[in-house]
C-alpha cells in the first residue's frame, strides 16, 4: 500500500465516518504531511515502522524547533492513523507504546470585566453602520463563550425565540468541535445587540447577494462572515483600547468561563456551557479562581505572611 493512498483513505474516514470540521481534518493533514516527508528522506516504509523509529522522528520533530505541544500534536495523529490503518489493513502499529511529552500547565488568561466592556463598547464607531454587526459578534462571543468558529457557523435558524413574547431571541444553537451541537442561553446585552444588527443592518448586506444566506453575520457582500474576518474584528477592538497583548482568540471564551465560575456558577453548568465533553477540561479554569482567592488571602489576612 502507497502511503498516499492509506493517508487519503484515512482522511476520508474522518470526514464523513467521524464528522471531522474542515479545520480538523486539515490539521491532521499537515501532520501526516510532514511525516511523509521525514519517510521519504530516511528512505522508511510507513508500514513496518518500529518504537524506535517513531522515536527518531519525534526527536526530529524537537530539533526542528517545535513547541513540545506540537510534537504532542503530530504523535497524537499518528497515533490516530495507526490506530485506523491496523484496523482497516492490519498494519502493524508501532505507537502502542509512544507517550506524549508532559507539558507545563498553561493557564487560560482572562481578562477582567471592565476590560472586556471596554472590548465591545470600542466597536461603537459613531457613522459605521457595520459597527452593528461588530457589537452584536463581540457581545455573542462573551454572552455565550463560543468559539469564533462557532460563531460564523450560527445560522437564522439557529435563534432560539421565547415562547411567550415569539420574537424575543433567548438562545443561540451552537455547533462545537465533532459537530457537537448545544444550546447556550443569551443575555440582555447580547439581545439587543442581535436585534439592533437584525433590524437595521443585515436585510441591506442579505440584499446584496444573490444567494439569500441563512447564515446569522453577514460580510459586506451578503456572504457568510469569515472566520479570519471575525478574528480582526477581535483585534480591531483589541487594538482600540490598548489591549493587543493580552488578546487571544480565546479571550471572550476564557473570560465567560472564568467570570461564571467566580459568580459562583456550578461547575457542570459551565462544562455544558462550554461544550467540554468531560468536566476535566473545565476544571481548569477553577484554578484561577482559586489563584485569585489566594492572592485575596495573602494581601488581606494578617498571618498570611
Amino acid at each position: 500500500m502507497q502511503f498516499e493512498k492509506a493517508q487519503k483513505s484515512f482522511i476520508d474516514h474522518l470526514q464523513i465516518e467521524r464528522g471531522l470540521s474542515p479545520n480538523s481534518t486539515a490539521a491532521y493533514l499537515r501532520d501526516l504531511q510532514r511525516f511523509a516527508s521525514y519517510l521519504t528522506m530516511q528512505k522508511l516504509d510507513f508500514q513496518s515502522l518500529t518504537t524506535e523509529d517513531i522515536t527518531k522522528y519525534e526527536i526530529a520533530l524537537k530539533g526542528q524547533g517545535l513547541a513540545l505541544s506540537s510534537v504532542n500534536r503530530a504523535l497524537s495523529a499518528l497515533k490516530t492513523f495507526y490506530k485506523y490503518l491496523s484496523r482497516e489493513n492490519g498494519v502493524s502499529d508501532p505507537m502502542t507504546e509512544v507517550k506524549a511529552n508532559r507539558l507545563p500547565r498553561k493557564l487560560p488568561k482572562a481578562l477582567t470585566i471592565s476590560e472586556i466592556g471596554a472590548l465591545i463598547d470600542s466597536a461603537d464607531r459613531l457613522g459605521d453602520v457595520t459597527a452593528l454587526r461588530d457589537r452584536a459578534i463581540l457581545e455573542v462571543l462573551y454572552g455565550t463563550g463560543a468559539r469564533v468558529s462557532e460563531v460564523v457557523g450560527i445560522n437564522l435558524t439557529d435563534l432560539g425565540k421565547s415562547t411567550l413574547t415569539g420574537d424575543e431571541i433567548t438562545t443561540l444553537k451552537l455547533r462545537g468541535k465533532g459537530s457537537k451541537e448545544r444550546i447556550v442561553p443569551l443575555g440582555s446585552y447580547a439581545k439587543e445587540a442581535l436585534d439592533d444588527y437584525l433590524v437595521r443592518l443585515r436585510p441591506a448586506y442579505a440584499d446584496k447577494s444573490r444567494k439569500n444566506s441563512t447564515a446569522l453575520f453577514l460580510n459586506s457582500r451578503g456572504g457568510r462572515l469569515s472566520r479570519q474576518s471575525t478574528w480582526q474584528i477581535v483585534i480591531d477592538a483589541a487594538e482600540a483600547t490598548g489591549l493587543s497583548g493580552k488578546v487571544s482568540p480565546h479571550v471572550f471564551r476564557h473570560s465567560y468561563a472564568t467570570h461564571l465560575l467566580d459568580g459562583g456558577a456550578d461547575i457542570r453548568v459551565v462544562q455544558e456551557l462550554l461544550g467540554h465533553s468531560s468536566v476535566t477540561t473545565t476544571q481548569i479554569y477553577t484554578l484561577i479562581t482559586i489563584d485569585k482567592v489566594r492572592e485575596a488571602y495573602a494581601s488581606a489576612h494578617p498571618r498570611a505572611n
